[in-house]
């Protein structure tokens, strides 16, 4: 995982490492899904007027699903040739959506038919890194000095208490709002069950969060029966290895009973040789509940990630209790795509509001109303902690930081206005820094901006200050 803002350098550097003609992104064939496919063709039979039955849309709809729609590419995959060897071996190339002017080359053939011929590095964006960065120079704390874990951070998973809340006054039961894989609500749950109070606790719980099938109906079960604490739950890859080791089985053995649980083989019935396995693993006296719980995963995390993803947010935590205001300052400058400037910034009881509204049937919600979800109940607990957000200023606003201007004060940037793009806010800034804006006039034609945008920022009482324009006339000498 790179930050999101460093990855395309980290991209360039690899096409300079290994040369452009043996680099090339890893491409992706987008096919007609269930919804997808019913959608077309209830559109066709509309338009033609034909009523037809649910099962008959069924019918037709059944000979769209998987076929080709457009094509892609992986998010960070990069397919690396050996430098003796021709892409042109393996698969042909082209460009993405067969869109000739965008400058990136992918495999022709869907990835996933190459994963086991040729290498792919995945060089992915991510937040994390850019928080931690951003923290860092707000702060000019070095993170590598941070404690992991610390006891107040630690606290944070069972208590508000650390956030200057007093235990039961905020609607989260737990602290944890607003840090990396801790935030959901399902997550939550999961801390709630668990109890985390040590490091290990974390590096479980990220990889019991991150699997498939290892904790609903699995390590969930088995911790609420007494059977397992959170400790001796199978939750990352590796401890199945070590795990089976520690037991007796031999090293190479417990090696491929960790790969055939952890891709799933195991779960779907591809593992011929599980019927030995699982009679070795008994005359070694492993549990009848491990080898259950073995039966079920579909997919595993790796214990080195589980563990990043653990340091990652103990240290966005600890910004979070010593640096509240600098905190959220990153957290919402990085998320300002999903930042509802209109709602956000008028007070505690909008957003409460809000975050009791989309808590209805929460699960049903498109992604970008459970993302605005998330980002009411953290600023609701902002609030709770006596932060608060000023007016937007035409003088000092940044284009899209949001800026502390003094302890329990941020001032939001001017691209989570409703109406300014990222783009317009750039222009407002940088027309500002030429000169001072002298009319309204001056500063949309300077600026860059059309009719919605001024009016937006007319609402918002910024541009009342000015004159419409450089002339005069009679009604304004009244």
């Amino acid at each position: 995982n790179f930050s999101g803002e460093y990855q395309p350098r980290a991209h360039k550097y690899v096409e300079e490492l290994f040369g452009k003609d043996h680099t090339f992104r890893a491409g992706t064939i987008g096919c007609f899904a269930d919804k997808n496919a019913i959608a077309l063709v209830k559109n066709i039979c509309d338009s033609k007027g034909e009523v037809v039955t649910d099962a008959e849309l069924n019918r037709r709809a059944a000979g769209l699903i998987g076929v080709k729609r457009t094509t892609g590419q992986h998010p960070g995959g990069i397919v690396v040739l050996p430098k003796e060897m021709d892409i042109y071996e393996f698969t042909p190339v082209q460009h993405p959506a067969n869109k000739l002017d965008c400058g990136i080359i992918t495999t022709h053939y869907d990835f996933n038919a190459l994963h086991d011929t040729i290498l792919k590095l995945d060089i992915l964006g991510h937040d994390d890194p850019t928080m931690i960065r951003m923290l860092t120079d707000l702060t000019g704390v070095d993170v590598h000095t941070i404690p992991i874990p610390d006891p107040k951070v630690m606290s944070l998973f069972t208590s508000t208490e650390a956030l200057g809340i007093p235990d039961g006054t905020s609607p989260a039961e737990a602290a944890t709002l607003g840090l990396p894989e801790l935030g959901t609500k399902m997550a939550r749950e999961m801390i709630k069950e668990t109890k985390p109070s040590r490091f290990y606790d974390l590096v479980q719980l990220m990889g019991l969060s991150h699997g498939t099938d290892v904790w609903n109906g699995n390590a969930q079960d088995l911790i609420r029966n007494g059977t397992c604490t959170l400790n001796t739950v199978i939750g990352c890859r590796d401890s199945i290895m070590t795990q089976l080791i520690y037991w007796g089985m031999p090293n190479k053995e417990a090696f491929d009973i960790m790969e055939a649980v952890r891709k799933g083989k195991v779960a779907k019935g591809k593992e011929p040789r599980w019927p030995d396995f699982k009679a070795h693993m008994q005359e070694k006296g492993v549990p009848d509940w491990y080898i259950d719980s073995c039966n079920k995963i579909k997919y595993m995390f790796p214990k080195a990630h589980a563990a990043a993803y653990a340091i990652s947010a103990l240290r966005i935590a600890w910004f979070k209790v010593n640096y509240p205001e600098e905190y959220y300052c990153a957290f919402f400058t990085i998320r300002a795509d999903e930042f509802d400037g209109d709602l956000l910034c008028k007070g505690i009881e909008y957003v409460t509001a809000k975050r009791k509204e989309l808590d209805n049937g929460l699960q049903r919600r498109k992604p970008n109303e459970k993302a605005l979800y998330y980002l009411c109940e953290l600023v609701e607990e902002m609030y709770l902690r006596g932060i608060s957000f000023v007016p937007y200023d035409l003088t000092k606003s940044d284009a899209v930081k949001f800026i502390k201007v003094e302890k329990g004060k941020i001032l939001p940037p001017f691209n989570v206005i409703p109406s300014i793009s990222t783009s317009m806010a750039e222009g407002i800034v940088q027309a500002r820094n030429e000169r001072p804006f002298t009319t309204q006039e001056d500063l949309q034609e300077r600026a860059h901006l059309g009719p919605s945008a001024m009016k937006k920022l007319e609402e918002e009482g910024l541009i009342s200050q000015f004159p419409r324009t450089r002339q005069m006339d009679l009604f304004d000498l009244l």
